[in-house]
């Protein structure tokens, strides 16, 4: 058994693919020990610095002195505790919409919604850049897929017309993400609304990059561009700028009502322990609190400064940053490795990112900003990124 996979993990090897787990000896934060040195920490989607924030940490604890550690059971046997309800009821507010569900993770959320809304006779249509759970969830369907060029109107009208055609009757599910994690990029939300619109389509949205970063009181791209309303079903997660574990769906209180019977991620999972909902719960409050802005507005002057001093790095190459995600492409995986080591060296954490997580050919530093870094934080690391790129 030992030697079982020894030629495939070599392989990887040489292709500069393998990975290797660290262990980080301290609370999630903008340094971290691995070890038994410290290390600015430019990898984390912590993006509120809110991991390891008093209010999430008294809340868990808070709910572990209630409700014990686990939650014993799946939620729709006696695993339904008071905070998850809590919860879920403040994420539809929050995204404006009717209902909520959370689940134990984003992967498991896509997982179990996709199969959900979606058959074999139906037709879903995801870009190309769009996270491994959806393009997972997606094809556990068994539904008929099509993928369009990252953030390409054309081809996805030409895919829609063709689903007109050939597919008329079935259903038809548009995937696609606020802010893609590997590029930091935004969808043309507006114009797939109303593509989705006049072809009769379902639009599924992953604010998971967007929850806490993007639009009034860190609501998402949705609520930013005003048409929450008409986006079928908002996904995102409670990991990221939340600082918490899970995922979750908003929508319609039927469709909510339809994953309670149909999301097999939800119906067989033991429900998330009663603190992490609690945390969530005590994140999500937070974010419509004016400290929660104040926050927000401290995590955009770091982005600012971040596109200011490294003007290479972010989507596409835009002038403007649009989110907290800054892509620094090297191409080549072993000297994206190398570049990721000279800044650890120097005292950075910024791991590199290779396929498949990326197209071959496109590994990268993904450099992410949070509130939680000080400006010379910031300037020291493009210092470094320019002095090593030379």
């Amino acid at each position: 058994m030992q030697d079982l996979f020894a030629e495939e993990l070599k392989a990887l090897r040489a292709r500069s693919l393998d990975r290797h787990l660290r262990e980080i000896t301290v609370a999630q934060g903008p340094e971290v020990e691995i070890g038994g040195r410290r290390l600015i920490n430019f990898s984390s989607n912590d993006y509120l610095g809110l991991a390891n924030n008093h209010r999430l940490r008294k809340a868990a604890t808070t709910a572990i002195d209630k409700f014990g550690v686990g939650s014993g059971a799946s939620r729709l046997i006696t695993g339904n505790l008071s905070p998850h309800l809590r919860l879920e009821r403040a994420l539809a507010k929050c995204k404006g919409t009717q209902a909520s569900l959370c689940f134990s993770s984003g992967y498991a959320a896509a997982l179990g919604t996709i199969p959900a809304l979606v058959g074999k006779d139906d037709v879903i249509l995801l870009d190309k850049l769009c996270h491994a759970s959806l393009i997972d969830g997606a094809r556990l369907s068994g539904a008929v897929l099509r993928v369009f060029p990252h953030n390409h109107l054309a081809k996805l009208e030409s895919h829609l017309e063709w689903a007109r055609r050939e597919r008329g009757g079935n259903r038809v599910l548009v995937i696609t993400e606020s802010v893609f994690s590997m590029d930091g990029d935004l969808a043309p939300l507006r114009e797939l609304v109303e593509l989705k619109k006049r072809f009769g389509a379902l639009l599924m949205l992953d604010e998971a990059h967007a929850i806490g970063v993007i639009g009034p009181n860190g609501r998402g791209l949705a609520a930013a561009q005003n048409v929450s309303e008409e986006v079928d079903v908002q996904m995102g997660t409670l990991s990221k700028a939340l600082g918490a574990s899970g995922g979750y769906i908003c929508g319609p209180r039927t469709l909510i009502e339809w994953l309670i019977n149909r999301a097999r991620s939800f119906i067989y999972s033991t429900a998330p322990p009663a603190a992490v909902a609690a945390a969530a719960l005590a994140a999500v409050d937070f974010l419509a609190s004016a400290e929660g802005e104040e926050r927000r507005l401290l995590l955009w002057e770091r982005i600012r400064l971040m596109q200011q001093l490294l003007p290479r790095a972010g989507a596409k190459g835009e002038a403007v940053a649009r989110s907290a995600i800054f892509p620094w492409i090297v191409g080549d995986e072993q000297a994206t490795l190398n570049l990721a080591s000279a800044l650890q060296s120097d005292g950075f954490l910024v791991p590199a990112i290779r396929y498949p997580t990326v197209a071959k050919g496109a590994a990268r530093l993904r450099i992410t900003v949070t509130a939680a870094h000080e400006e010379d934080h910031v300037r020291s690391l493009c210092k470094a990124i320019k002095r090593n790129s030379l």
